[in-house]
Formats: C-alpha cells, sequence, structure tokens
C-alpha cells in the first residue's frame, strides 16, 4: 500500500513537472522568432524603424501655442510676489530691532521729539505706527490708541493688497489656458471638417497638434494657479501673525503712556488744516 501511494505522488509530481516546464516553453516561443528574426531583415539591408524621440519641455511650451506667452508672463509675476512679499512681511523687515530698541530708549529718556524724528527718517511698519501715535498724544489716550490701531490695519492692507495679486492669478490662469483650450478645440474641428474622420496622415498630424495645443494650454493653465493659489494662503497667514506681532509691539511701547503731561502739546509735523471758523471773532460769535 505504502509503495503504491508512493508511485501515485511521484507521478502526480512529475505531472506538475511537466505543466510547468509546457507553460514556459508557450511563454518563451513567441519571443524566439522575433530574436532570430532580427539579424535576417538587418542582413536583407532594411532600415530599422527609428526609435521615438523623447519631446523637450521647450517643444512642449511651444505646442501649447500663443497662450503660453500670457501664462508665462503670469508665472514670471507669481515667482516675483511671492519672493517679493515674504521678503516684505519678514519679522525683520516689519519690527527691526535696532529700531524697536531706539524707540524704546527715546521713550525711557522722555525724549518723544527726538524719537518722532528718529521714526521718520527709517521708514518701515513699526516706525510708521509708532510715529502716527505720537501726532496725537495730546488729543488723550483714546485717539491715540485708535490712531495706533488705525495706522496697524493701515499697514497689514498695504501688504495684503499686494499678496491679492496672488489670487487673482490663480483665477486668471486657469482661464487663460481655457482660452487657448477653445482655441485648440476650434482648429481640431476645423482639421476634421476639412479631412473628415478618417483623413489621411496630414489631417490626423493637424488634428493630433491641436489636441495637444489644448492639453498644454489646459495644464499650463493649472500648474501655474495651484501654486498661486497656494502661496496666496500662506503669505495671507503669515501675514496675519506678523501683524499681531506689530500690534504688540507698538501697544507695549505706549502702555503706561503719561497723557496728561501732553494735552494740548503736538509732537511731529502734521500740518493742521481747521482753522477757527470765520463767523467766530475772538472766540465770540459775531451777531449779524
Amino acid at each position: 500500500m505504502q509503495s503504491t501511494y508512493q508511485i501515485v505522488r511521484r507521478l502526480v509530481v512529475k505531472s506538475f513537472r511537466l505543466l510547468a516546464l509546457v507553460v514556459a516553453i508557450g511563454f518563451v516561443c513567441p519571443i524566439m522568432p522575433v530574436e532570430a528574426q532580427t539579424p535576417a531583415t538587418a542582413a536583407a539591408g532594411e532600415t530599422p524603424p527609428p526609435a521615438p524621440k523623447k519631446k523637450s519641455l521647450f517643444a512642449t511650451i511651444a505646442q501649447g501655442g500663443w497662450v503660453m506667452v500670457p501664462i508665462g508672463l503670469t508665472s514670471v509675476f507669481t515667482v516675483y510676489l511671492v519672493v517679493d512679499m515674504y521678503m516684505r512681511t519678514a519679522q525683520k523687515k516689519l519690527c527691526p530691532d535696532s529700531e524697536v530698541s531706539k524707540a524704546r530708549h527715546f521713550f525711557q529718556a522722555g525724549d518723544y521729539v527726538a524719537c518722532y524724528q528718529s521714526m521718520k527718517s527709517v521708514p518701515c511698519a513699526y516706525n510708521n505706527c509708532v510715529k502716527y501715535a505720537l501726532s496725537f498724544v495730546g488729543k488723550g489716550k483714546e485717539q491715540t490708541e485708535e490712531a495706533l490701531m488705525m495706522e496697524v490695519e493701515r499697514e497689514g492692507n498695504r501688504l495684503q493688497n499686494r499678496i491679492n495679486y496672488l489670487s487673482v492669478i490663480g483665477v486668471c490662469a486657469p482661464m487663460i489656458g481655457l482660452l487657448g483650450t477653445v482655441v485648440g478645440m476650434m482648429g481640431a474641428f476645423d482639421s476634421l471638417g476639412k479631412g473628415g474622420a478618417a483623413g489621411g496622415g496630414n489631417e490626423t498630424s493637424e488634428l493630433s497638434h491641436h489636441i495637444g495645443e489644448v492639453l498644454v494650454a489646459t495644464a499650463a493653465g493649472l500648474f501655474i494657479a495651484i501654486p498661486a493659489f497656494m502661496f496666496f494662503y500662506l503669505l495671507r497667514n503669515h501675514l496675519a501673525a506678523q501683524i499681531h506681532f506689530l500690534e504688540d509691539q507698538v501697544n507695549a511701547l505706549f502702555r503706561n503712556m503719561p497723557y496728561d503731561h501732553f494735552h494740548g502739546l503736538e509732537i511731529g509735523e502734521e500740518v493742521t488744516y481747521a482753522a477757527v471758523p470765520n463767523w467766530v471773532e475772538g472766540g465770540v460769535p459775531v451777531e449779524a
């Protein structure tokens, strides 16, 4: 019984090995004639078909058509805005350490006129806020704090307006790409109208060219819009954090300001245009 079992087992194993060999031969055999025909073809003097060349980046961009020119300009402007706004919203640019230390030194010495002149000589967001607030200290605490917050908000809005151009690019770049898509589709349908759906080689080549123009223009518009939106939100959040830091620094400078000693005083060089009404003479209303 045991010997019969061993015999059957050997037959089953040999059967599986034979089946595996047949399958392997089935995969190898279709390849063998091709390898054998290659020298024969070369011996017959026939020229093998050229290998397809990989398209360069410049050729791909040129395939997008004339819309790639405005898209390229928007890409350059995007890079410029990102670099410029990252530098403008840096903490060292908005609140230079040297200017903060200088303003604190003048405030501790009580020399507010010299502080105003120093803040005026070096324009930056921190100095603009301190200078503008100093011109209102004679009006009291409430007006000074309102002027301070107004100037901080003005500095933030001034920078935010420049960051908003990234949002404009993010909206306009896909629209420019869509315009190229529409123009390319118009050319594609024109090619189909000339040669028909089963046209010759020229019509097929022209149709593939227009389809390539459609795809490149669309992809280029999205390629510019996506980073523009990303940097728009990143820079907007970065600016909000820096404006809060600016507000804290300026508020700390004006904390415990002795406003009672500034009553009626004018610090700064702002021109006062409002005069006494012309119907008042010597502070007493003139009777008609």
